[in-house]
């Protein structure tokens, strides 16, 4: 499908339960597709909502209203109305998601940590293990640390394991929430080739990027969530 990812009219708001039950609303009207091998960047300022979009298109977030239309495995499916069960599924083999933060997995190594998105898949695990390695050492990752679980590593070490493992599988279609943010200017330049490469392999990607310098690098398009504003809509 040369537009794997299909946004339409979708609205979300918070209800504010410490607040007598106020409803805050966030965005209204998101609409927008993101073609194969193509990679959009949510722009505007903090606050405006860029987050809670990355959300919505994994599923994390309910959805008031408007649909997320996906291609998984040559069905359309509706994220915003679909059942936890083909959620997990469209996760498994369509939707990936690389956050700011590495969810530690006690006492499990590096290597496994990056290794088992493709293990899960079916593939043998010294197989996944050495895709695995080549990833992790394209991040700098030093090799003494692969075989240690990542709980007392620096912010940047752990970032640099979250980006392997996020990057490891052949997902159509690639969210990025701030994966540069705690990377030095050599890893941040390994994360852009990494993106260069999803890109040719036909992978759509939506992202928000702080750091102006590999948001210009990566960005076929900037898309700004300001317009998305509730207020801006009702006026």
């Amino acid at each position: 499908m040369a537009t794997p990812l299909v946004v339409s009219e979708v609205a979300k708001s918070f209800t504010m339960h410490l607040r007598d039950g106020v409803r805050r609303p966030v965005v209204a009207n998101v609409s927008f597709s993101v073609k194969a091998g193509e990679c959009v960047v949510l722009g505007g300022p903090s606050g405006v909502g860029k987050s809670s979009i990355l959300k919505m298109l994994y599923g994390n977030y309910g959805v008031d209203e408007g649909q997320i239309l996906m291609d998984h495995d040559g069905k359309l499916v509706n994220l915003a109305t679909a059942e936890p069960r083909t959620v997990l599924e469209v996760r498994r083999t369509t939707l990936g998601y690389v956050s700011q933060f590495l969810r530690v997995v006690p006492r499990v190594s590096s290597l496994d940590i990056v290794a088992e998105p493709l293990h899960a898949r079916g593939m043998p695990l010294e197989e996944a293990r050495t895709h695995a390695a080549e990833l992790l050492s394209k991040l700098n990752l030093p090799r003494e640390l692969w075989g240690l679980p990542p709980a007392t590593f620096s912010g940047g070490e752990q970032q640099r394991v979250n980006i392997a493992r996020g990057f490891i599988t052949d997902h159509k279609i690639l969210l990025l929430d701030e994966p540069t943010a705690s990377l030095d200017a050599k890893n941040r330049a390994v994360v852009v080739e990494l993106i260069a490469e999803k890109k040719a392999k036909g992978t759509a990607l939506i992202g928000i990027f702080h750091d102006e310098e590999v948001r210009d690098a990566v960005a076929d398009r900037i898309l700004d969530v300001s317009a998305f504003s509730p207020r801006k809509t009702a006026a």
